[in-house]
């Protein structure tokens, strides 16, 4: 099958063509299209949701249908950690986590210095990842899944370079592992993203069987 992937993120398209394979992952720009999406969504599923169904439309009238018919679905993700202790932040928003004095985002390690500071002292460090993955096909069809991943924040992060995000505070259940220091094919076993993935082509795999 031939996704269409619903980001400009090079991380993540590296990581869904990694955990997809032999399927194949294109980018909006590789069909000329600029795609840009607001996060404005309360949950994974509307931000996720909402990328796909937007993808899927610009797409299909941006490109003549020769080109449309060589996709069998548009696919977006929203994704996010969630702290126990912190009754569930950063969630939806954990890629707007944090802002400067100037109103602008952290860096990513910026963001995960913030959430150490905010855990400082704090004994119950659970957390879990979570991915919601929409498939958004023609004919008003679509596909959603949501799984997590359990883990625990560390104290401090590590200094494997690894994995992306809040992988690098990032530590398995009950384990002193960190996800930034899985090699690709161990993190797509066990992640949110790749289990999310898997379960997504196996029900689209269904469909086209229907």
């Amino acid at each position: 099958m031939r996704f269409l992937l619903a980001t400009n993120n090079r991380h993540k398209h590296r990581e869904m063509t990694s955990i997809c394979s032999p399927h194949e992952v294109l980018l909006p720009e590789d069909f000329g299209i600029h795609f840009e999406f607001e996060e404005t969504g309360d949950t994974f599923f509307a931000n996720s949701f909402g990328k796909a169904r937007a993808l899927l439309h610009l797409f299909s009238t941006r490109v003549d249908r020769d080109t449309a018919d060589r996709i069998d679905a548009v696919i977006a993700d929203d994704s996010g950690i969630s702290v126990d202790a912190l009754n569930g932040a950063p969630g939806v928003y954990s890629a707007r986590f944090g802002m400067s004095e100037a109103g602008e985002l952290l860096s990513q390690e910026e963001q995960n210095n913030l959430l150490l500071e905010k855990l400082n002292g704090v004994t119950d460090r659970a957390a879990h990842y979570t991915c919601n993955m929409t498939a958004a096909l023609p004919s008003d069809r679509f596909v959603s899944v949501q799984e997590t991943w359990l883990g625990t924040i560390a104290s401090k992060p590590t200094q494997a370079d690894g994995g992306f995000g809040y992988d690098p505070i990032f530590l398995l259940q009950g384990t002193s592992t960190y996800a930034a220091e899985l090699t690709a094919q161990e993190k797509h076993r066990v992640s949110h993203r790749g289990k999310a993935t898997r379960s997504l082509i196996a029900a689209l795999a269904a469909m086209s069987r229907e």
